[in-house]
């Protein structure tokens, strides 16, 4: 039988937690529960993985990678920075509804983090990997559309978490996608409004 790469072996795991998690909830994603659907061994678990903090560290990263694929895969410059959001949040959004057990999950995530000090630096890492990825979602956006923030992007970008964070939860809540997306388009608004620099 061939040699599975370490890599292959930790992509596998990552992806059987996140499948194991989205439908059960954190606590469902035990080791044994994420080695039996990944088809593989505890022992293969621990030759890819310190601990189970390990993985949940690259399954984070690996959502965050998802839902910026997501938000930037139908942006275009049309309609300016407005028009270029609006098709990011639309992406989100048919994301999140293909997807909603790893949106909750990764609020479960949060939340448990916060909860446990050891776990704590897990939660920040969650939020780094936000920042920096509603951070690139912004530059891209000025790139396409030649538009311009006149605000600091960091700034901009903790901006944009809190009102996806926002828009997420409640959608878990509710699941109304025509009210989440008309909050949305309104919140645009708002923020091109405030946050970018006038053409000129």
């Amino acid at each position: 039988m061939a040699r599975v790469s370490v890599e292959h072996r930790r992509a596998a795991l990552v992806d059987a937690a996140l499948r194991v998690m989205a439908r059960g909830g954190l606590a469902a994603g035990t080791t044994r529960a994420i080695v039996g659907e990944a088809g593989m061994s505890l022992a293969s678990f621990h030759y890819a993985f310190d601990s189970r903090d390990d993985l949940l560290r690259d399954l984070v990263r690996g959502v965050v990678g998802r839902e910026f694929s997501a938000a930037t895969g139908g942006m275009t410059g049309d309609g300016g920075l407005v028009g270029c959001l609006r098709h990011a949040a639309a992406g989100y959004l048919e994301h999140l509804e293909r997807e909603p057990g790893h949106e909750q999950l990764m609020l479960e995530l949060t939340l448990h983090a916060l909860r446990d000090p050891a776990l704590q630096p897990l939660a920040r890492e969650q939020y780094r990997a936000y920042t920096e990825a509603a951070t690139r979602l912004l530059e891209r956006a000025a790139e396409l559309t030649g538009g311009r923030w006149a605000r600091p992007v960091s700034e901009l970008a903790r901006l944009l978490i809190t009102l996806v964070d926002g828009a997420t939860t409640t959608w878990l809540v509710d699941r109304d996608t025509a009210a989440t997306q008309a909050a949305l388009d309104v919140a645009i608004e708002a923020f091109v409004s405030a946050g970018a620099a006038a053409p000129g």
